[in-house]
């Protein structure tokens, strides 16, 4: 079968790889255009653009493919038979969504309908889901609104974050993907619509939204830890420091804890910490970590990177952050920073 990719993050790099050592002839490659990248700033293609080339497969970029019509009628003219897209980046026009004979189809990193949109993966994280999972689906006009010829589950672990769950997603999106390409050339398939209820939508993240309050809940706060890495943000001794890592000690999921993390982590989650103001450090554990107050319970800090710094963790954390038991998290002490 041949068939058209359009995919633009590492997410979708697992899929193109699957569909040519399924033995798919692929017509080329669409992804987003070149953009800056790294600390340097430097002008670098995508990671489904830098792996489309050391294929040998054509490449296309376009900063709208809805507006770049020389570039429709250009893909039209490829013939293929299926559009297959994964994390594109851009909503596909009606043009576009017309061309191929047996459709376009889209493998989407949840249980549609729950997080249509563009960061089904972080909003799961962020709401505490216990399951998420992949979606193929016809595309249509709609955000992700299209009827689901395959769907399949995967359990979010208490510590998966947003960088463990898109590796798992997106190699499950690369069987499932082979597995409806299978289907559809074997004949017409059986797609069902989506229910009308329990449609969630999971729109960008926000830059407001990387920012932690120390005052939620230490499970809310280690929720969104997991699901903005490695982006979540907050101060300390006045500088930006990003936290990476953190582990809720809940006693009532010390057994849980103790899977993670071992025997230390159980005692850590069952030990009666102070309530502390939230962010104040309690105590600084040796190669684990701090442990820090929040509106509710307690959080230990296992990997964070101060600003201008790689990341660090454990016993080499407090080293970097000279951090002792009293000093807060979350507090601003020059308002320009």
């Amino acid at each position: 079968m041949r068939i058209l990719f359009w995919g633009t993050p590492t997410y979708a790099v697992p899929c193109l790889d699957a569909l040519v050592a399924a033995g798919h002839g692929l017509a080329g490659v669409i992804s987003q255009p070149d953009c800056r990248r790294g600390r340097g700033g430097q002008f670098q293609p995508s990671p489904v653009k830098c792996r489309a080339m050391e294929l040998g497969l054509p490449v296309w970029t376009s900063p709208s493919i809805r507006q770049d019509i020389p570039l429709q009628q250009q893909l039209a003219a490829l013939a293929a038979d299926v559009f297959v897209v994964v994390a594109f980046g851009q909503i596909l026009p009606p043009e576009i969504l017309a061309q191929p004979r047996l459709g376009c189809w889209n493998g989407h990193g949840s249980l549609l309908p729950r997080w249509r949109g563009a960061a089904p993966i972080q909003r799961a994280l962020l709401a505490g889901d216990r399951l998420t999972g992949v979606s193929i689906m016809a595309m249509e006009e709609g955000l992700d609104t299209g009827p689901v010829l395959l769907k399949r589950s995967l359990p979010i672990g208490l510590c998966d974050n947003a960088a463990t769950m898109a590796r798992r997603l997106g190699q499950l999106t690369a069987d499932l993907m082979v597995e409806a390409m299978t289907l559809l050339a074997a004949g017409p398939v059986p797609t069902r619509p989506q229910p009308a209820t329990g449609v969630t939508m999971a729109a960008k993240l926000r830059k407001e939204e990387l920012w932690l309050s120390w005052h939620e809940p230490a499970l809310q706060l280690h929720r969104r830890v997991m699901g903005l890495y490695p982006r979540a943000v907050t101060h300390w001794q006045g500088q930006r420091l990003n936290v990476l890592t953190t582990v809720p000690l809940l006693p009532k999921r010390a057994e849980e804890l103790r899977a993670i993390g071992g025997a230390p982590m159980r005692a850590l989650s069952q030990t009666p910490w102070p309530a502390g103001q939230p962010g104040q450090v309690l105590a600084v554990v040796p190669g684990q970590g701090l442990v820090v107050a929040t509106g509710e319970g307690h959080l230990l800090l296992q990997e964070a990177q101060p600003a201008g710094k790689t990341p660090c963790r454990g016993t080499r954390l407090h080293q970097v952050l000279k951090a002792e038991a009293g000093q807060r998290l979350g507090q601003v002490q020059d308002p320009s920073t």
